[in-house]
């Protein structure tokens, strides 16, 4: 076998803690994403003085938009007529196989409606405690790499969201689909949102004493979705419906929050909005 290529065949459950009930790598790297995320943001908070259980509240809150959000954005953005047949479906980890339903887990997240369940969330806690949205935003804009890189070495592990073929000699082999070697797009994702993050912490360490809410926001969104867009060109379309289409749905769903990251970083750079 050709030196590069890896022949990837892990089987994505490490134990089953039940006979339906599986203790997978994919959910053991999505929370450790999410503490390690809450981990620098509490050294941000520590470094600005803001107090620890302001962190505490936000955090139950992203949580929950996150999972809900990126629960809801796979149903309604890939498969909405299988979920609106099956609504029990949607926010219940069990699926109808034959005439009964199995808890098999939930079984489909999508980052970007995991990004606007977020930004819900976000917008809920502001308003009930009274602060600065953009500030909770460029805060937590710093952090959301993390979580991303973990999802995505969880979606390697899973043998899933995987790219096109390569010209077969390199690539990654996913055994457990076929025996092609592929782009692995996950690792690309990964890789680079480790590096955004390290681009988001160096732009924080340099505004931090500006006046630059939503700035970071800004940057966040526009390098997030560009990598995404980007490498969505190497990736497997993920239902059969964006074959047909010039651009997949990842990439239409990306647009939005490229434009919206523009503007943020037009405005918050502008010579009028620095002098008001």
């Amino acid at each position: 076998m050709n030196d590069r290529i890896i022949n990837w065949n892990l089987d994505p459950v490490i134990y089953w803690i039940t006979d339906s009930f599986p203790l997978k790598y994919y959910g053991i790297l999505f929370a450790t994403g999410i503490l390690l995320a809450h981990y620098v943001a509490k050294r941000i908070y520590i470094k600005e003085n803001v107090p620890i259980e302001n962190l505490e509240k936000l955090f139950i809150y992203v949580v929950v938009g996150i999972v809900l959000g990126a629960r809801l954005g796979h149903c309604f953005f890939y498969e909405p007529s299988y979920y609106f047949e099956n609504p029990l479906e949607i926010l219940l980890p069990i699926k109808k196989i034959g005439d009964a339903y199995q808890f098999i887990g939930f079984q489909g997240l999508a980052s970007h409606g995991g990004g606007i369940g977020t930004l819900i969330a976000i917008g809920i806690y502001c308003k009930k405690y009274k602060t600065k949205f953009l500030w909770v935003l460029d805060r937590i804009a710093i952090v959301t790499p993390i979580v991303a890189v973990f999802i995505r070495l969880g979606n390697f592990m899973n043998s899933e969201i995987y790219g096109k073929p390569t010209n077969g000699n390199w690539g990654v082999i996913f055994q457990r689909d076929d025996l092609i070697p592929r782009h692995p797009t996950q690792l690309y994702e990964a890789f680079s949102y480790l590096l955004i993050f390290g681009v988001l912490i160096f732009s924080y360490k340099k505004m931090v004493k500006e006046k630059s809410n939503g700035l970071i926001f800004g940057l966040l969104l526009v390098l997030v979705f560009s990598a995404r867009f980007i490498i969505e060109f190497f990736k497997e379309n993920q239902v059969g419906f964006e074959n047909e289409m010039v651009i997949n749905m990842g990439q239409i769903l990306s647009i939005p929050f490229i434009i919206v990251g523009l503007i943020l970083i037009f405005i918050k750079k502008s010579p009028v909005y620095n002098n008001a």
